[in-house]
């Protein structure tokens, strides 16, 4: 059973914005590393971003400077704001704890990125 819902992608112009929403549910939400994912059409699911409980965060280098993460643990919820967005950052984004939990995958949210 999955344990996050990520909301919010959607069909954006390169240069345009969006941001995504990761709801959980674990009673631990607040004292996990949370961490965003993505998976681009044809390959593997990789690591872009995480916030530990401390609100330290870290980057892949594809997003550094136009992404960001926060958290709002009242509402149990990270956020990815994407800014300045290109065609090579359609996939599929998801959500999960850092290190992933297998279980713990949801659906996640389409976001594509025309030229």
């Amino acid at each position: 059973q999955a344990q996050f819902v990520e909301s919010g992608g959607a069909l954006v112009q390169a240069g345009g914005s969006l941001r995504l929403s990761c709801a959980g549910s674990r009673d631990t939400f607040s004292r996990t590393t949370m961490a965003w994912f993505r998976q681009p059409p044809g390959k593997q699911r990789s690591l872009i971003a995480y916030i530990d409980p401390g609100l330290r965060t870290n980057y892949a280098d594809s997003v550094k400077g136009r992404f960001t993460i926060s958290r709002d643990n009242t509402k149990r919820t990270v956020y990815l704001e994407m800014n300045n967005l290109e065609p090579e950052d359609t996939a599929v984004y998801y959500c999960n704890t850092n290190p992933y939990s297998r279980q713990y995958w949801g659906q996640g949210t389409q976001v594509t990125v025309s030229s």
